[in-house]
């Protein structure tokens, strides 16, 4: 059997839970709200004054974090999935 259909016939990654998905769009709705925050920042430093660079930073920090966290979890559940898949062949 050819290298590439070998690959495309092996799992790559495991099924995502609800956690997990409850998590990745988390996720996305930070690096979202931060790219909103950073494209808008003249109006919302206009609405929020002062504060707006704090609350930016504490976004960004809150991403960094929640990425880290994220793909940590990830990389842990499809290890474990793709060793017990190995497992069984």
């Amino acid at each position: 059997m050819p290298l590439w259909l070998d690959l495309l016939r092996t799992p790559m990654a495991a099924p995502e839970s609800r956690s997990l998905r409850r998590m990745r769009f988390t996720w996305q709705g930070l690096c979202l709200s931060l790219a909103f925050t950073v494209t808008l920042f003249t109006p919302f430093h206009r609405i929020a004054g002062q504060l707006a660079p704090v609350l930016v930073a504490i976004l960004l920090l809150a991403t960094a974090l929640y990425t880290w966290l994220y793909l940590v979890r990830k990389h842990r559940i499809d290890k474990d999935f793709l060793e017990r898949v190995g497992e069984s062949e």
